[in-house]
């Protein structure tokens, strides 16, 4: 049997940057803000012609929503329902274990905004061909501002040279000037066999719980238990940081990961939505509102809260989720 090509997509996330929109209940994947479409949805379209096979890792919280727009677009799936969040290792190494040695995974998140199809499939493409010489591959993102919201690969053609945390300004400018940087997608291909060796060399303690874990699994669930004793870390951290077999395919398409109300209001903006004189937007409401000696702000309504801020200081949002969180509040569900 030909080895498959299998799009593995990671649910996981909750958008804490995005509430009062995204919620536990329905975070920011889900939301179908996207000219009636959500980011899910439009991850699965965008792969669907370059795959033979869905793979979809989530959790007990978010599967059925998962369900929802899988059985809308009649795509069948494997479906891989983590009964607790154990970061991005043990998520893929689920995927991997569920696939045979030699299939190509193509890990993707499942909340990202991708355009220029072209140059996407030709990354793809590309990133495929090095997969199949047993090199665990990394997407690029060629930059167009220096942001400080994402991580960097510091690269010389297809050799990664190393990772960068996400930089302060100053830093991330310095990042762009120099010209051989990249946003960190956190988009992967690569043999499944290829991934789970070096995991096993890196982080045998994450390898042999998730493998028990993985064995244990019922029809694709897998036990708390035995999830609660793999080790919480991150791919990055567990392999792409550590293997001598990484490569990165520097992408030229349009990316961002809508992972704030900058990106958001940057999308929107580019879609049509209203933005006034002042570029002040309104987001969730059709209510008549307006601003008065305000610039760049954004309003985003919700039948249980509402959230105003600077358009600039959209990072900062994560601060009011983890107050909420701390509280206990009612308002994250």
């Amino acid at each position: 049997m030909n080895p498959s090509i299998i799009h593995v997509i990671l649910t996981g996330g909750v958008g804490s940057r995005l509430w009062p929109l995204s919620r536990k209940s329905q975070p920011k994947q889900y939301l179908e803000l996207f000219e009636g479409k959500s980011l899910f949805e439009m991850t699965v379209a965008r792969n669907s012609h370059l795959v033979n096979q869905v793979m979809v890792v989530g959790n007990i919280d978010n599967c059925h929503l998962s369900r929802k727009v899988l059985e809308k677009s009649q795509t069948p799936y494997i479906d891989i329902v983590e009964a607790t969040p154990r970061n991005t290792a043990a998520a893929i190494a689920f995927a991997a274990f569920a696939a045979q040695p030699e299939d190509i995974l193509i890990v993707t998140p499942s909340d990202h905004i991708i355009d220029e199809m072209e140059a996407y499939t030709s990354a793809i493409a590309e990133a495929i061909a090095k997969a199949k010489d047993n090199y665990i591959v990394t997407f690029g993102i060629v930059p167009t501002k220096p942001e400080t919201g994402f991580g960097y690969i510091e690269h010389k053609e297809d050799t990664v040279l190393a990772f960068r945390e996400k930089p302060n300004k100053a830093t991330a400018i310095d990042f762009i000037s120099r010209g051989n940087f990249l946003w960190n997608s956190g988009m992967f291909c690569f043999k499944a066999g290829v991934l789970l060796d070096e995991l096993k060399a890196f982080e045998p303690e994450v390898y042999a719980k998730a493998q028990q874990a993985w064995e244990a699994n019922q029809n694709g669930r897998l036990d708390f238990d035995l999830s609660m004793a793999i080790p919480s870390i991150s791919i990055d951290y567990a392999v792409m940081e550590r293997s001598k077999k990484i490569k990165v395919v520097a992408s030229q398409f349009a990316w961002s990961d809508l992972g704030s109300f900058e990106s958001v209001y940057d999308y929107l903006a580019a879609q049509g939505h209203p933005v006034d004189a002042q570029g002040n937007m309104v987001i969730g409401t059709d209510v008549f509102s307006t601003f008065i000696g305000m610039k760049n702000t954004i309003f985003v309504a919700t039948p249980d809260a509402n959230l105003i801020l600077q358009k600039e200081q959209s990072q900062d949002v994560k601060y009011i989720y983890n107050e909420l969180e701390r509280q206990g509040s009612d308002l994250l569900n």
